[in-house]
């Protein structure tokens, strides 16, 4: 696969990778996101898009689950964000402990707007969002308890998102994501802005995730007072998404070669600490190529991937490609 092709899911990179250790894949043919690997010791592994079985079940599970990890990761003494979780109405009526949408609400006040409200355990940034008043709480909440019925109130933090991949170990990748935005040129609407952006990100081989009807999209021109007919100056940002995750467009910014070696110690012990073996770990800190001096631990996921990342350029990709043949020693082994 060359940085030509365009095409950076996990089964392109197994595809590539699996013949040079004499081994065979075979995987779904309509979306090719899940297979199985026979290696040439007769051993069989399955994976589903970025999920493999490096890491131990009830790991994976509890990383997973957003706040659960952070009681855990508090516990040992890392950082993370206040928060609290909130039940559905459902889950209100099973539970001794109740905790209501209009408790979330008065927790939120109590800790003070702007929050993050994100449903417990979604992910790809799914619904994650930054609330700055009542109104854009209860419209968030109550898309969240539709589709979940656990949903997380946190505090705010500040800071520049960085993902560290750990592997075994080992420093894989570390790069910096900002969330999607557009700039003006004076002559296009907002609409054809994000639409342009969109194309760029499909020619660069990164799939875009970006929906027009994404409520998160409609509050951020609201507070702005803008509409999807608005024509920016030039030179104006407009920050689409608050989330910087890659799934809805973000920027990538490779720091694999620039991070400190404190990070890195940091991102290994909080991955053993959590029992895993594969961990992308998420900071909001100000640089991860200097010494640590604060930073806010803000999610680990215990199926990380590199196919964004890969889009960067040829260096990425052989990253990349590194990091998914170090994968396939790892399952052939055991």
């Amino acid at each position: 696969m060359t940085t030509d092709d365009k095409k950076y899911s996990v089964t392109e990179f197994l595809k590539v990778l699996v013949p040079k250790i004499n081994a065979t894949l075979t995987s779904e043919p309509e979306f090719e996101n899940v297979g199985f690997i026979i290696f040439k010791n007769g051993k069989k592994e399955y994976y589903k898009n970025t999920s493999f079985s490096l890491n131990s079940f009830a790991a994976a599970e509890i990383a997973k689950d957003k706040n659960y990890t952070n009681f855990f990761l508090k516990r040992m003494g890392y950082k993370v964000p206040e928060g609290q979780t909130f039940f559905s109405n459902k889950l209100n009526s099973r539970l001794s402990i109740k905790r209501t949408i209009y408790d979330g609400f008065e927790y939120a006040k109590s800790i003070g707007f702007p929050v993050v409200i994100k449903p417990n355990n979604l992910s790809r940034g799914r619904l994650v969002t930054k609330i700055g008043n009542e109104e854009e709480y209860y419209e968030t909440a109550e898309k969240i308890f539709s589709v979940a019925d656990v949903m997380l109130v946190e505090r705010f933090c500040y800071g520049n998102d960085f993902r560290v991949l750990v592997l075994d170990e080992e420093i894989f990748a570390a790069y910096q994501r900002e969330p999607l935005k557009i700039i003006g040129n004076g002559i296009s609407q907002i609409k054809k802005l994000i639409v342009e952006k969109q194309n760029d990100l499909v020619k660069a081989g990164r799939k875009a995730d970006i929906d027009f009807n994404d409520y998160r999209l409609t509050q951020n021109l609201k507070r702005n007072n803008y509409t999807m007919d608005t024509i920016l100056d030039r030179g104006i940002v407009f920050q689409i998404l608050d989330n910087a995750n890659l799934s809805t467009g973000g920027a990538i910014y490779d720091f694999t070669s620039k991070i400190h070696r404190e990070f890195k110690e940091l991102a290994i012990n909080i991955t053993k600490d959590m029992r895993l073996r594969l961990c992308g770990v998420d900071f909001l800190t100000d640089d991860i190529s200097k010494p640590v001096s604060d930073y806010t631990l803000i999610e680990i996921n215990a199926s990380p991937g590199l196919n964004n990342f890969a889009s960067l350029g040829a260096e990425q990709l052989a990253i990349a490609h590194s990091f998914y043949f170090r994968v396939l020693e790892l399952l052939e082994k055991g």
